[in-house]
């Protein structure tokens, strides 16, 4: 076996037929536990998204009520509605729930358990593993359908230690880190990779979470389904199977939780994995306490970057803003004070011009600015 083919890109998992499909969110669309359905109808390279499922927020249109831009995807009350609409079953069911114990409730199992019925696949990115549940099983082979579980890892004969190949990478890798879990990282991160491209900056990125593969990238892993042991090792993996099968300028690594946050720590892994050059903060300067855990106070910008920088070899590039719960005039001056108090680019990825994350880039490694002058700016 050659070494190349040792570092394969992620591929986890194949679509057993057609690519139409429903996002399962009861009460969580738009917050911080429906984060794999809010990244889903913003981008999805692999499934077609037809509705998403809450009965609380239907009637809305899910672009609008994210991002205020209507994309065309409704938020309808039940799977009922959600097949009506589609005006056939659709392929695929995704659980786009993502709550911290990453299990199910009765309630949501029905739900599930009501697609397999009618014919539909299940894609799950929670910790409980369905294939593992005998009555999901059971109920999968009466509907000779397929049960998806994304966070499901490998054997462990099949994951790697960390090997010293991250030092044969010689492109920048940016990590998008932040203060806190559903923050915002996996959006900014898809946001920075499309808008290099469209720069003319050939740019790749590493998911490191379900979400990530749920939508369809290419290269990347779970973390927070592993053995700590192989952590760095597969994020290093992943970061070598990107440079040497798309031969990039850059590679966006996605971040998990916060290095500060007491439960989700896959940040470590990710420093140490990936080595980045730079580290883009992304921060909620409304929030007070971590999302899921209320007991602990928001760290600021300013102690997660002191930490990163102190934890890493690697030096924090700019700060990206999380606008939840604020205003325009907030968000103008949170963008303003943040920018004067830490001497860093800081921008809004949703509400402010793609061309300010990309400049943010190109200020800290002004050698892609050659690649980037070649074409039109964003």
């Amino acid at each position: 076996m050659s070494m190349s083919s040792l570092f394969s890109p992620a591929f986890p998992f194949a679509l057993p037929t057609g690519s139409t499909a429903v996002v399962y969110c009861e009460a969580q669309f738009g917050e911080q536990d429906g984060k794999t359905a809010n990244g889903l109808v913003r981008h999805s390279e692999k499934y077609e998204v037809l509705s998403v499922i809450d009965s609380v927020r239907a009637g809305v249109d899910s672009g609008q009520f994210l991002d205020g831009t209507a994309n065309g995807i409704p938020v309808l009350a039940s799977l009922a509605e959600s097949v009506a609409h589609a005006g056939r079953v659709p392929d695929y069911l995704i659980c786009g729930l993502a709550p911290a114990d990453g299990l199910l409730s009765d309630e949501q199992r029905i739900v599930l358990l009501d697609g397999i019925a009618r014919g539909m696949h299940i894609v799950n990115g929670l910790h409980e593993f369905l294939n593992d549940d005998a009555e999901f099983v059971a109920a999968a082979v009466i509907a000779g359908v397929t049960i998806t579980d994304v966070r499901k890892p490998k054997a462990k004969r099949d994951l790697h230690l960390f090997s010293g190949r991250i030092f044969d990478v010689t492109c920048p890798r940016i990590a998008i880190l932040g203060t806190d879990g559903a923050i915002g990282k996996r959006t900014t991160a898809t946001l920075l990779v499309q808008a290099l491209n469209a720069r003319g900056i050939r740019a790749v990125m590493v998911g490191t979470g379900q979400t990530t593969l749920i939508q369809g990238g290419k290269y990347g892993v779970a973390l927070d389904a592993l053995v700590p042991q192989f952590c760095s090792g597969e994020v290093e993996h992943q970061v070598v199977a990107a440079f040497e099968g798309e031969d990039p300028d850059v590679i966006v690594v996605e971040g998990q939780g916060a290095l500060s946050h007491p439960a989700y720590l896959t940040s470590a892994h990710i420093l140490r994995g990936s080595r980045p050059a730079g580290v883009i903060v992304q921060h909620a300067p409304k929030r007070r306490v971590l999302g899921d855990f209320p007991m602990m106070p928001m760290p600021t910008a300013a102690s997660e970057i002191a930490l990163i920088e102190a934890f890493a070899d690697t030096r924090v590039i700019g700060v990206t803003i999380n606008h939840e719960e604020m205003t325009e005039v907030e968000l103008t001056d949170a963008i303003s004070d943040h920018r004067a108090r830490l001497g860093l680019p800081v921008t809004d990825p949703l509400t402010r011009p793609a061309s300010e994350l990309v400049d943010m880039v190109l200020a800290a490694f002004p050698a892609l600015a050659t690649t980037a002058d070649t074409t039109t700016s964003v």
